[in-house]
């Protein structure tokens, strides 16, 4: 027979458990998403964002949120800026910060960033820095990579970002005191 310390603390820990369990495969109270039901993947795709064909926007697994590459394509499909990088660099992250947003992150989450630039220079770095300063704090950057490449995808894009983002814990691991 249990004490009633016994079932309260039931009671407390099935509640806390329930309103951590996502509900339609959902995670951290974004707005629903299709899931698959045995792995808890929730597929994020913005009916206001265009997409490259046979790619998911965003998967967010657990706390952990994988964007793939953002382009510079407003929400009808057309290019922003063509051959202004900094224009475009603007439109990718702010594609890049909707996504994880719909997903439950904010650009503070991002602990891995890829940057990927038709014919980088040197230069073109602080550029894209300026575009989109919440991604590029002056404190503890995320880990990230510039790469230089050939093309892209679409004709006159000069820039993909994809980001790889761990939403905070719902609950403070406990410290113990010495």
């Amino acid at each position: 027979m249990r004490s009633g310390h016994e079932v309260w603390c039931a009671a407390i820990c099935a509640a806390l458990i329930g309103a951590c369990t996502p509900v339609g495969g959902g995670y951290g109270g974004g707005p629903p998403g299709r899931a698959e039901p045995a792995s808890g993947k929730r597929f994020v795709n913005p009916g206001t964002l265009a997409a490259l064909d046979g790619f998911t926007h965003a998967v967010r697994l657990g706390f952990t949120t994988y964007v793939s590459g953002e382009v510079p394509l407003d929400s009808a499909g057309r290019l922003v800026g063509p051959g202004d990088l900094r224009a475009q660099a603007r439109q990718a992250f702010a594609n890049l910060a909707l996504v994880l947003r719909i997903a439950g992150n904010e650009p503070s989450d991002v602990v891995k960033l890829s940057v990927y630039v038709v014919n980088v220079r040197p230069s073109d770095l602080a550029i894209i820095k300026e575009a989109a300063p919440e991604f590029f704090p002056e404190r503890n950057p995320s880990a990230g990579t510039v790469v230089g490449v050939q093309a892209l995808p679409g004709d006159g894009m000069l820039i993909a970002v994809d980001a790889i983002a761990q939403a905070p814990a719902l609950f403070r691991p406990r410290v113990e005191q010495r």
